[in-house]
């Protein structure tokens, strides 16, 4: 059940993902007629409002599967993360199947809007996303087998660095997008952390009963 479960919210994920890249075609079409690249340019207030409006559905969407397909808290988050992972990856195959973009894995990208431009290359979300999908996985095998996620106190900590660490590379060229300049080089050795990072996290909470899982009395 729990496998078809993951199936049926990646199939749902894949189809989200083509819907959301179609509209970014067309948002293309209007202000990157030449193909996307930085600087920004002026989009009008109505849009842009209407593009938040968008980020802000889709993530109340993705959620929403979540929330559907888990039966606890865990499973829960673990299927939205199976989702988000899945969409965000298939949301740049699609833009290369209709596009033929991005032409590199370094290419930038406006990733987020909400509530400050997120900017960074293709290739920081989609390892991220790759992360997501295999942690979403392991939760809910792991509750399968009746082994509830636990984290340690270590994990948290080292899941909230990460986090920021993540969080810091993509906003750190807020202020240059905002004015519409070119952004400075990203910084991959914060994503390297972050990374690094939510992977020991995981590993510490997954190694077995005495780090995190325990069968339930």
């Amino acid at each position: 059940m729990i496998s078809q479960k993951v199936l049926w919210v990646a199939v749902f994920a894949v189809a989200f993902a083509l819907v959301e890249s179609a509209v970014v075609v067309y948002l293309r079409s209007l202000y990157y007629p030449e193909g996307f690249s930085l600087p920004l340019r002026i989009m009008s207030r109505h849009h842009f409002w209407v593009e938040l409006s968008r980020e802000l559905a889709t993530l109340i969407m993705l959620a929403s599967v979540g929330v559907l397909a888990g039966t606890n808290g865990w499973q829960k988050f673990a299927y939205f993360m199976i989702a988000f992972g899945v969409w965000d990856i298939f949301y740049y195959v699609w833009l290369k199947v209709m596009l033929n973009w991005p032409d590199s894995p370094l290419d930038w990208d406006v990733l987020f809007l909400i509530p400050v431009p997120w900017i960074g290359p293709v290739i920081a979300p989609f390892l991220i996303s790759i992360l997501m999908v295999s942690s979403g996985v392991l939760v809910i095998r792991r509750d399968s087998i009746e082994q509830p996620f636990r984290p340690q106190k270590l994990s948290w900590i080292l899941s909230i660095v990460a986090t920021l660490a993540v969080l810091i590379s993509f906003l750190s060229n807020t202020q240059a997008t905002l004015n519409l300049n070119n952004p400075r080089p990203y910084s991959y050795e914060l994503l390297a952390l972050g990374l690094v990072l939510y992977s020991v996290a995981m590993f510490l909470t997954f190694r077995g009963s005495h780090s995190g899982f325990e069968r339930p009395s």
